[in-house]
């Protein structure tokens, strides 16, 4: 581990805690959360905000370069704006759509609209003008919290376009549901003078609580798309707070831990694992507004972080920036680095070039409420190479009834919906506290995602030890037939990225007339190298099957590849590349 850029802490009357001796083994940690909350309470987002306001008002809650909130000044800020959005008619149950990158005020708004019984609709910044409109008219949000401008997207332009005159009469005859935005200058932008801001929206009213359902939906968090439109997954208060805390607890948080991420708010990665968890120890987040190497390795320094949560593609580039510079990552001992398949040489750098001891990985999805499974901080390095996670356990937040878990998995036969042995391959289903109760306003898409005994259909294909560790081996949807034969695209994938000039690897289908589907691979190169597309399919053909090596290899940028918020591609949009760029119908 590299040191001695940032020598000198910002917080000089701080009293650290972080360093391995102090924190304890993983059972330690474990047994002190266990002690903390024997038995568990179903709660409220802004209840949980609340409890920590009490234990530890004046302790960091949400760090940037330029400024800190307490967890006393965020609950504070949380009430100003809950007032007003209650002087502008909002009332409980109604939904409040954000298209907000990782500011602090995405945390302040988010607590405001949970101390008010509304429901958050979270909305990926990267969406357009269509499906702007599609999301809020889907979610029949009554209001909109919007940034002005973000790295060079103009949201107010898509407004004009889908609602004129939305500054005083809100979404029109488009969007008849919605009857007030409200607009974060970011500073990218002139000030649109006629808009309402969204310090405009704070009142010092005197607050008084409201009662809130901690059953009652929270959120409608829209999936990322990777196999088709987005549905607007169901979350309440009680799943996310258990989720949380099962982060918490599964990852062993010491006290004070402070997590470092730019994914994103908006979706339950960054949301959940980092923004909802760390109150639970009287932790803080750093959050960034986008992702840069240098920039994220200059923050851990800076803010003394002790976890990050990162994808694959993330840390890959942090591992070779860590080369490049120096930093002071003493206090960093955590990751989370999930969201896909990692090359071997990942796991080996965090550990070797960072530092970092408990690395963790795992999966999940927004309809199971975030990560689901994970291996444990302690678990040895082939849980990461050949696993994605032990069913998770979350401590007094889980179901007694089933060892303490949040979700349960089970694999079925694919075709015919029965049950399979561990260690067999098929589709992975779940239930449990975690999975939410369906899709808003589509319940086509719900009776679909169900089965008769009301398991899951996760739509990934993955096999589960005797251990409940879970391996996933793709997508449903992802694996093909080559000449009759099934190509499960991983297998493929993980042998690219075993060259070590390849970043990143994303195998997909095109319909063939002779082999009925070909694979298609996009390959990425490490920053600065060369690949061969030849040396590439040897590389295939020489481990696997004939008709298992693709037809085509593409060398591609890593910014051509689509991707969720987690950092999945989206491989239905790949196919439709693949087929454009080889000039097939």
């Amino acid at each position: 581990m590299t040191s001695g850029r940032y020598g000198v802490a910002p917080y000089p009357d701080r009293q650290w805690r972080g360093t391995q001796e102090m924190m304890g083994s993983v059972a330690d940690r474990q047994r002190a959360l266990r002690a903390a909350m024997p038995v568990w309470k179903p709660r409220t987002l802004h209840a949980v905000l609340d409890d920590a306001v009490r234990a530890t008002p004046d302790r960091p809650f949400v760090i940037t370069d330029d400024q800190s909130w307490t967890y006393a000044e965020m609950a504070a800020w949380s009430k100003r704006l809950a007032a007003g959005l209650v002087a502008l008619g909002v009332t409980p149950g109604e939904k409040v759509a954000l298209v907000l990158a990782n500011y602090p005020e995405f945390v302040a708004i988010r607590y405001a609209v949970s101390r008010i019984g509304a429901v958050c609709v979270p909305i990926n910044i990267l969406n357009r003008r269509d499906e702007l409109r599609y999301l809020l008219d889907q979610s029949n949000a009554v209001l909109l919290v919007t940034m002005d401008q973000f790295r060079g997207v103009d949201y107010l332009d898509m407004l004009d376009q889908i609602a004129p005159g939305w500054e005083n009469a809100g979404g029109g005859d488009g969007l008849p549901n919605l009857r007030h935005v409200v607009v974060l200058p970011t500073g990218e932008a002139p000030d649109r003078k006629s808009a309402r801001t969204f310090s405009s929206l704070e009142t010092n009213d005197a607050w008084a609580d409201m009662p809130v359902d901690p059953l009652a939906v929270c959120d409608i968090i829209y999936t990322s798309g990777t196999t088709g439109p987005p549905k607007g997954v169901l979350l309440t208060h009680d799943m996310l707070m258990r989720t949380a805390y099962g982060s918490a607890y599964a990852r062993a948080f010491e006290d004070d831990r402070r997590i470092l991420f730019s994914l994103p708010m908006y979706h339950v990665f960054g949301y959940v694992e980092g923004l909802l968890a760390v109150p639970f120890v009287g932790g803080a987040i750093v959050p960034q507004l986008r992702f840069d190497a240098a920039a994220t390795l200059e923050a851990i320094a800076r803010h003394h972080a002790s976890d990050a949560l990162l994808i694959p593609a993330m840390s890959l580039a942090v591992l070779d920036a860590a080369g490049a510079g120096t930093y002071d990552l003493s206090r960093w001992h955590s990751v989370l680095a999930s969201g896909g398949r990692a090359p071997e040489r990942v796991w080996q750098g965090i550990r070797e070039v960072l530092g970092v001891d408990e690395i963790t990985t795992g999966y999940g999805m927004t309809e199971t409420t975030a990560s689901t499974t994970v291996t444990r901080p302690d678990d040895p390095v082939e849980r990461l190479l050949t696993t994605n996670g032990r069913q998770r356990d979350v401590g007094v937040a889980g179901d007694p009834k089933d060892g303490g878990r949040l979700v349960t998995y089970r694999v079925v036969d694919p075709g015919t919906g029965t049950f399979l042995d561990n260690g067999e391959t098929g589709e992975l289903v779940a239930k449990g506290y975690g999975v939410t109760p369906g899709y808003y306003n589509n319940s086509k898409a719900t009776a679909v995602a169900f089965d008769a005994e009301g398991w899951l259909r996760t739509g990934d294909l993955g096999r589960i030890d005797d251990d409940g560790y879970i391996t996933l081996l793709g997508r449903t949807k992802e694996s093909y037939r080559c000449g009759g034969e099934q190509v499960l695209p991983t297998e493929i994938e993980d042998l690219l990225t075993t060259h070590a000039d390849v970043a990143q690897a994303h195998v997909v289908p095109i319909p063939d007339e002779r082999m009925g589907e070909v694979g298609v691979a996009f390959v990425v190169a490490r920053p600065g190298a060369t690949l061969d597309r030849s040396e590439l399919q040897r590389l295939i053909a020489d481990r696997l099957a004939r008709y298992k090596v693709p037809r085509h290899i593409l060398l591609v940028d890593a910014a051509a590849i689509p991707t969720t918020a987690s950092g999945r591609a989206r491989k239905f949009l790949l196919t439709e590349q693949a087929l454009h760029i080889l000039e097939l119908p």
